[in-house]
């Protein structure tokens, strides 16, 4: 038996809007067989502010990630799932956005 992993990430970035104040919104959404290549382009996104999927920030500040980390096995000519989540943070947030990030990720 095999089992392969697949990731899926979602979250909300948090950055300075024009004019003036800061805030969160959606950011664009990721999927892929190899996580480490998937945080990279994460990171790099948020560096060239296109994270956001379609706020329109002056500048990013950082992100939190809800990963999911789905496991496929194959067994009897059926496939069968599991999935577990992780929470992730990316970029300079201070605490405090860290919290806020996680409140807004948690209750939506």
């Amino acid at each position: 038996m095999k089992i392969t992993k697949y990731y899926k990430i979602t979250g909300f970035v948090y950055g300075n809007y024009w004019g003036g104040g800061k805030g969160a919104y959606k950011s664009e959404s990721y999927e892929g067989e190899d996580l480490d290549k998937l945080m990279k382009t994460i990171k790099e996104d948020l560096e060239s502010g296109t994270l956001d999927s379609g706020m329109g920030y002056e500048s990013l500040i950082g992100a939190i990630l809800d990963i999911e980390t789905i496991e496929k096995i194959k067994y009897k000519d059926k496939y069968y799932y599991n999935s577990d989540y992780s929470i992730d943070y990316v970029g300079d947030l201070t605490e405090e956005e860290e919290d806020f990030l996680r409140d807004i990720l948690l209750y939506q």
